[in-house]
């Protein structure tokens, strides 16, 4: 390229106050040609999966660190050689000259855009993203990009020279599959090519339907192979060692720690060692709870909801929320003040491949019973989907987590740090039970309250704990308590 100068991008802070992100997945080589906004990579941080696009056209010169490496925030990750050294890169045209036979044609200019370091980051209407690899033009530029390949360990050395040189033809690259970054990442998960998926989705756009579909299409011929062809390996969560473990083969596995399941270690080692915990349990007949949500399930009012136990529980502490405010605070340490909020913003906890993440609905107080269903499903499909953004996870005020959906009885959660309590619900199980003087079968759970003893004392814990409790087993106080 003449003129040439090269830029480096660094990896930038894709949260709020991230220090660091690890490289998933490399989306271009040396000797690439990338133009402005083009996805060049997927980097997982300790809230989210992001794509970063390149800020400015060029030629990829080197690619820094190699997929899985864990990088500092301000790090140059990639270097890219740029046209015009001296201009501002969202300005530049790549000075890419035509052959002598043919008149030169303008560079086409780019819209005016603030550069976007974030994959979920403000876009202005180009929609030049993921484009294919433009060949260079001149024998020169081809030489260029060949030799450069080489260095870089991408492609073969070039030819001999002849008199006068033949400039090679490049093979016209591999159009990259079109996908969400949720999709890449249950592909990912799932051990799929997407170059092997077909599409079904708009101009030819992944879905995840698409992605097990070619699961199950390869699973098929896998079941009726012979005993003796090795069984495909089990599919576990990136972070997590494949389970079940076979203990004929190495005695141990060492897992880094890194993206949420580091963040989460932080945030629970703090939590632990700052706020005094106090955790009280009841056990609760929730009979009529469940009777309550087989009737919601039939109400026009909530067709298409999600209706659930997890929804009843959730406005039974709201309903406790606001009979016992005090308890929706937090402390203050620096100005040694409680801070008691006026609004609640109910957090979910949620176990995703990546580690436990935990959402909020805000303003969840001021929602009425289908509006808090609707929020719920929305919370928990797009967790699910890896579609959490950051700011969901911020702000939060009182949290429930969901134990008795892993047959669990109850725990002793730890706070979500800057919050004074947690609800942990149990399993609801069929159990002997004495109601109206006799021993009957109930639908029964147990109920933990974790709280900071620092502001909540175990009068206002076990009020509200109790309020939970009166509510789930008669639902009928929602409408004298609510």
């Amino acid at each position: 390229m003449t003129n040439a100068s090269v830029r480096e991008f660094k990896m930038p802070d894709v949260g709020e106050g991230l220090t660091e992100a690890e490289i998933l997945k490399w989306y271009v080589q040396p000797g690439d040609t990338v133009t402005d906004g083009q996805v060049v990579c997927e980097v997982e941080t300790a809230k989210a999966a992001v794509e970063l696009p390149i800020p400015y056209d060029g030629v990829v010169r080197s690619l820094h660190f190699p997929e899985g490496t864990t990088v500092d925030v301000g790090t140059s990750i990639i270097a890219v050689e740029v046209a015009g050294g001296a201009a501002p890169p969202q300005q530049e045209a790549p000075a890419v000259p035509a052959p002598a036979a043919e008149p030169e044609k303008p560079a086409e200019q780019p819209p005016a855009r603030q550069p976007v370091l974030v994959g979920y980051g403000v876009a202005t209407s180009s929609t030049r993203r993921r484009p294919r690899k433009q060949a260079p033009d001149t024998a020169a530029g081809q030489a260029a990009s060949a030799v450069q390949s080489e260095l870089n360990g991408h492609g073969a050395a070039p030819a001999a020279p002849v008199t006068p040189p033949a400039p090679a033809v490049p093979a016209a690259p591999a159009r990259r599959p079109l996908a969400k970054p949720p999709v890449r990442k249950l592909a990912k998960d799932l051990g799929v090519d997407l170059a092997t998926v077909t599409p079904t989705g708009p101009d030819g756009v992944i879905t995840r339907e698409d992605v097990h579909a070619a699961v199950a299409a390869a699973q098929a011929p896998q079941q009726a192979a012979p005993a003796d062809r090795p069984a495909a390996p089990a599919v576990s969560a990136p972070d997590r060692p494949a389970a079940p473990v076979s203990y004929d083969s190495a005695r141990e596995t060492r897992v880094p720690v890194k993206g949420v399941r580091k963040a989460t270690a932080a945030a629970m080692v703090g939590s632990a060692f700052t706020a005094p915990h106090v955790t009280e349990f009841v056990t609760v007949d929730v009979t009529r709870t469940m009777k309550l949500v087989e009737e919601l399930k039939q109400d026009k009012e909530f067709a298409g909801l999600r209706v659930n136990p997890l929804l009843l529980i959730a406005k039974a502490l709201l309903v406790a929320i606001r009979r016992n405010p005090d308890i929706n605070a937090s402390w203050d340490e620096a100005a040694q003040e409680i801070v008691v909020k006026h609004y609640v913003n109910l957090g979910i906890a949620a176990a995703t491949p990546r580690g436990l993440i935990v959402p909020n609905i805000k303003d969840a107080h001021a929602k009425t019973l289908p509006e808090l269903a609707a929020s719920l499903g929305e919370l928990v499909s797009t967790a699910r989907e890896g579609k959490t953004s950051p700011s969901a996870m911020q702000g939060g005020t009182v949290t429930i987590t969901n134990v008795g959906v892993f047959g669990v009885d109850t725990g002793t959660p730890l706070l979500n740090p800057g919050e004074s309590a947690i609800l942990a619900v149990g399993a609801i199980k069929l159990q002997p039970w004495v109601h109206k003087g006799k021993v009957k079968p109930r639908q029964v759970t147990t109920l933990a309250l974790s709280f900071d003893h620092r502001l909540v004392d175990g009068e206002l814990g076990s009020k509200v704990l109790a309020d939970v409790a009166a509510v789930l087993e008669q639902p009928k106080r929602l409408i004298t308590w609510a």
